[in-house]
C-alpha cells in the first residue's frame, strides 16, 4: 500500500503530459519528501473535482462501489440468462406441447406425466453443443465478454481513483466517512477553497473561487446547455402525422459530446483547452468539411453497431420494466423530465443536486397541470373499456373464489392479469369528476419552480398546444422508453442527415463562444454569466449590455443563471458588471416594494396561505411562495380582508418585491447581530409562529443535527427566493416586451435606468438580490388573451382542461 501511494503521489505530481492553462506546465513545483498526503499541483482538476462532487452526491466510497460491481453482475447476469433462456430450455416441454413420461419409480401415478421444471432445462452438454453449433451466438458472447472485461478494468479503476478522493476527503478536508451525509456540497466546496491557500492544488493561480470549480465541473455541460439554448442541435424533428417531435436520448446525446467533447477527432486537444486551429476564423470552412468527415465515420458506426445496441436496449429493457409493469400498470403512464427537458431548462453553472432538486419541486404542479387536460372522447371510451373488462374479471375471480380449481384452466391467470392491466390503464384516462382546474394559476406554479418558459404559453395555458409543448419537457416513463428502445435505429440518420449539416455553425460557434479563463482553461463564455456580453435588454438588462441578437441567450438565460448561482452561492464575488446588474435589480425590488402589498397582509390575509400554514408539512418557504401566488386571486376576486376592507388590487409580481425586500432587509438586521445567513428560518418576520416553532426545535437538537435542519431550510428559502425572482423576472420581461396599458391606480414599472439608489437599502447579499414590479391586474399576474383568430390545428385532437362539477378557473 505505501508503494501505491508514493506511485499516486508520483503521478499527481510529475506525471503530465498536458495541464491546466497554457504556461502551466512549464512551471516547476517542489514537494518536500515528508508531505506524502498532499495535494499538489494536481494533473487534471477538472476530473478531480468532478470525482470530488460524486463522492460526495453518491454518498461516498462504499455505495459507489458496490453500484459499480452489482453493474457488473447486472451485465453479466443478463448475458448468461438470455443465452440460457435461448439455448438450454425446451419450450415444447415447458408449454406441454410434448408429453413427458417420468420412467423411475413415482410414488404417485399421476405425477407420471405431470411436467417439471427439470424436465424443460437441457442437459448440460446438449446445451453446451447448441452454443458451439450457433456462430452468431459465439460471436456476440465474445463481444459481451470484450465489453465486460473493459467495464471491469473501468470498475478498478475507479475504485483506485475513488479510493484516493475518499483519503482526500479524509486527511485534506477533515471529513470522516460516517459524518459525509451530514454535509452539504456547499460546506465541502468552501473546504476546497480553503485548502488551496495551503496546497495549491491549482498552482496557476493562489486561490479558487465557487465560479471557477463550478466551470471545471460542468465544462462540457454548460456547452450543451448553450447549444440547446441557441437551438443548435438536432433535437427537433419534423414528422409526418405527427408534426414537431423532440428527439434526445441517452444514445443521442453520448454521441454529441463523443464528437465534439472528448472523442478521436473532437474540438478540444484535452479536458480544458479547445484546440487552436478552431479559435481561428480563417479556415472555418475546411474545418467544417473535417467535422462533417467525422460526423460521418460516427453515424456509419453507429449504423453498424446498430443490431447489437439494440438488441441489449431491448434486453435491457425487458429485464427492467417488465416486473414493475406487471406490479404497477400505471407506472408507464406517470411522467418524467425528459433529457430534453433537463437541458432547456438548466441553469448555466448549475450542479446535478442542484438541478433535479429543483425539477423535484416542479413535478407535482407540473403534473397537475398535465392532468387538467383530457379528451372527452378518449373519457368515454375508457369507461366502458373499463366495465366490460371489469365484468369479466369479477365473474373470473368469482369463479376462482368458489373453486380454485379454475386457475388450472389454460391462460386462466393470463386472462385475469391482462383484464387487470385494461383496467388500470383505462381508469388512468378517466378524470377526477369533482376537481375544478385552472390552467394559467397551475403554469403559473409550474413557471416558479422551472423558471423556464417559452413567451407565447402566458394566456394560452388552456391550449393543447401549450399543453404539447409541456410534454416535451415532461414525458411519459412510455415514451421515455419508446425513445430509448428506437434511439440505436434513429440516432445514426440524425447524425448523417442532420447534425453534418450544422458543421459550419458547430465550428462558429464553438469559436465565438470560447473563452479562455486564467487557472481555469477553455470555457464557454455564457458560462461566465456576463450580462454585457450574453444579456438581453428585454430581461431587465437594457442598458447594461451590448450583446448582439446572435450573442444573446434565449429565455433570459443569462439573467436568470446569474440570479440562480448567486443565491446559491451568497459568498461568491461576481465581476463588476455583475455586480451594477444584481445592485440594479435590488434598487428596483425595493422601489416597486413600496406600492405591493405588506409582507404581514400576504401571510395574514390569502386563504390559500393560511390552509398551508396550517398544514404540517408545509415549511415556511412554501408557504412564503404560495401567499405570493395566491394573492392576486383573492384582489383580482375583490374579498374582504380581516380588517373588512377592500384588499388593494396587486400582481405576482408586486406580492414577489413586497417579500424579497422584506427578506432583504430581515437579513440585514440578522447580519448586524451577526448571523452569516439571511435566509434562517426566523429572518423574515420573528414574531411569526411559522418560523419561531421551527426555530425552538433547532434550538432544542445537538449541534450536529441543528446544523443540518439549518441547511435544509436555508436551501429551502434559497430556491423560494429563487422562485420569486423568476415569477418576477418573466413578469418584468413581459412588461418590456408588451407594456401594459396603465389608468387610475394601477402604476407604471420603472425602468432601471431611471433608479436612483434608496436609502436604506444597501447592496449584496446573494440571497437577496432580486425584482418585482406591480402592473395591470390580471388573474395570476397573467394577461388573459382574447382569441381572435382560430386556433390551430392541434397535435392531439379533442384535448380540452378538464371541466369538474365546480367548473374550471
Amino acid at each position: 500500500m505505501a508503494n501505491f501511494e508514493a506511485y499516486q503521489e508520483y503521478q499527481r505530481i510529475d506525471d503530465y503530459e498536458e495541464d491546466s492553462p497554457p504556461g502551466e506546465e512549464d512551471l516547476l513545483v517542489h514537494v518536500p519528501e515528508g508531505l506524502k498526503d498532499s495535494w499538489h499541483h494536481i494533473k487534471n482538476l477538472d476530473n478531480f473535482f468532478t470525482r470530488i462532487y460524486h463522492f460526495h452526491q453518491k454518498n461516498g466510497f462504499a455505495c459507489m462501489m458496490f453500484s459499480e460491481f452489482f453493474e457488473l453482475a447486472q451485465l453479466l447476469f443478463v448475458v448468461t440468462f438470455t443465452t440460457f433462456l435461448v439455448n438450454c430450455v425446451e419450450y415444447d416441454v415447458l408449454f406441454a406441447n410434448r408429453a413427458v413420461n417420468h420412467t423411475g419409480p413415482i410414488q404417485n401415478p399421476l405425477d407420471r406425466n405431470k411436467v417439471t421444471l427439470p424436465d424443460a432445462i437441457l442437459p448440460t452438454q446438449e446445451c453446451t453443443a447448441r452454443i458451439q453449433e450457433n456462430s452468431w451466438i459465439i460471436f456476440l458472447l465474445i463481444m459481451a465478454a470484450i465489453f465486460w472485461i473493459y467495464r471491469l478494468i473501468k470498475v478498478i479503476c475507479n475504485f483506485l481513483n475513488y479510493w484516493e478522493i475518499r483519503q482526500f476527503y479524509i486527511k485534506a478536508l477533515k471529513i470522516r466517512m460516517d459524518e459525509l451525509c451530514n454535509y452539504t456540497w456547499q460546506e465541502v466546496q468552501d473546504r476546497l477553497i480553503s485548502l488551496q491557500r495551503e496546497q495549491q492544488m491549482c498552482i496557476h493561480k493562489k486561490e479558487l473561487t465557487e465560479l471557477d470549480i463550478y466551470h471545471r465541473i460542468l465544462r462540457f455541460k454548460n456547452y450543451m446547455v448553450a447549444m440547446i439554448n441557441k437551438s443548435l442541435l438536432p433535437v427537433h424533428l419534423q414528422l409526418p402525422l405527427l408534426g414537431n417531435v423532440v428527439f434526445l436520448t441517452q444514445g443521442l446525446k453520448y454521441n454529441f459530446e463523443l464528437i465534439l467533447f472528448w472523442g478521436p477527432g473532437s474540438l478540444f486537444q484535452n479536458k480544458w483547452n479547445l484546440h487552436p486551429k478552431y479559435k481561428r476564423s480563417g479556415n472555418r470552412l475546411e474545418l467544417a468539411q473535417q467535422l462533417s468527415r467525422v460526423i460521418l465515420l460516427m453515424g456509419l458506426a453507429n449504423l453498424l453497431l446498430c443490431p447489437f445496441i439494440l438488441v441489449w436496449q431491448v434486453l435491457y429493457a425487458f429485464f427492467s420494466y417488465t416486473e414493475v409493469i406487471r406490479r404497477e400498470p400505471g407506472s408507464l403512464g406517470a411522467r418524467r423530465w425528459s433529457l430534453y427537458g433537463r437541458l432547456y431548462l438548466r441553469h448555466f453553472n448549475e450542479l446535478d443536486h442542484e438541478l433535479h432538486g429543483r425539477l423535484g419541486r416542479g413535478y407535482k404542479p407540473t403534473s397537475k397541470y398535465m392532468n387538467s387536460f383530457t379528451s372527452p372522447l378518449l373519457t368515454v371510451i375508457a369507461k366502458n373499456i373499463a366495465f366490460f373488462s371489469g365484468s369479466v374479471l369479477a365473474v373470473l375471480i368469482v369463479l376462482t373464489v368458489y373453486d380454485e380449481d379454475v386457475l388450472t384452466v389454460q391462460h386462466i391467470l393470463t386472462a385475469i392479469t391482462v383484464l387487470g392491466v385494461t383496467i388500470t390503464i383505462a381508469r388512468s384516462f378517466i378524470p377526477d369528476e369533482h376537481m375544478a382546474w385552472c390552467p394559467e394559476q397551475l403554469l403559473q406554479c409550474v413557471l416558479a419552480h422551472i423558471h423556464y418558459m417559452p413567451d407565447h404559453w402566458r394566456g394560452n395555458a388552456n391550449k393543447s398546444e401549450t399543453r404539447d409543448e409541456v410534454a416535451q419537457l415532461f414525458q411519459y416513463k412510455a415514451v421515455f422508453i419508446l425513445e430509448e428502445l428506437l434511439s440505436p435505429i434513429v440516432t445514426p440518420f440524425i447524425l448523417i442527415f442532420l447534425l453534418r449539416n450544422k458543421s459550419l455553425e458547430i465550428i462558429d460557434f464553438f469559436r465565438n463562444f470560447t473563452v479562455e479563463v486564467v487557472g481555469v482553461g477553455d470555457i464557454c463564455s455564457f458560462a461566465q454569466m456576463d450580462i454585457r456580453r450574453h444579456g438581453n435588454p428585454t430581461w431587465l438588462s437594457e442598458g447594461q449590455t451590448e450583446a448582439s441578437v446572435y450573442q444573446q441567450a434565449e429565455n433570459g438565460k443569462t439573467e436568470l443563471s446569474l440570479m440562480h448561482f448567486t443565491i446559491k452561492n451568497p459568498r461568491w464575488q461576481p465581476p463588476q458588471e455583475s455586480s451594477v446588474f444584481i445592485s440594479h435589480l435590488k434598487e428596483k425590488v425595493h422601489h416597486d416594494a413600496q406600492a405591493g402589498p405588506s409582507t404581514q397582509l400576504l401571510l395574514s390575509e390569502a386563504p390559500l396561505c393560511t390552509s398551508l400554514q396550517s398544514n404540517e408539512s408545509g415549511t415556511g418557504a412554501d408557504n412564503l411562495l404560495a401567499s405570493v401566488l395566491a394573492h392576486p386571486v383573492i384582489t383580482a376576486s375583490g374579498l374582504q380582508g380581516r380588517d373588512h376592507r377592500l384588499i388593494p388590487p396587486s400582481t405576482a409580481a408586486s406580492a414577489a418585491a413586497s417579500v424579497l425586500a422584506s427578506l432583504s432587509t430581515s437579513q440585514l438586521a440578522h447580519t448586524s447581530r451577526g448571523r452569516s445567513h439571511g435566509l434562517l428560518p426566523s429572518s423574515v418576520h420573528p414574531e411569526t409562529t411559522m418560523y419561531h416553532s421551527e426555530r425552538t426545535v433547532i434550538d432544542s437538537m445537538s449541534n450536529s443535527d441543528s446544523r443540518v435542519r439549518s441547511n435544509a431550510l436555508q436551501s429551502e428559502f434559497a430556491s423560494a427566493e429563487m422562485s420569486l425572482h423568476a415569477i418576477y423576472m418573466h413578469e418584468l420581461h413581459q412588461q418590456s416586451s408588451h407594456p401594459p396599458r396603465t389608468s387610475g391606480q394601477w402604476h407604471n414599472p420603472v425602468p432601471m435606468r431611471d433608479l436612483h439608489t434608496h436609502t436604506g437599502y444597501q447592496a449584496h447579499s446573494g440571497l437577496s438580490s432580486s425584482i418585482s414590479v406591480p402592473t395591470t391586474v390580471h388573474l395570476g399576474g397573467w394577461q388573459e388573451v382574447e382569441e381572435d383568430e382560430e386556433d390551430d390545428q392541434e397535435i392531439n385532437s379533442g384535448s380540452t382542461p378538464k371541466q369538474g362539477t365546480g367548473g374550471s378557473c
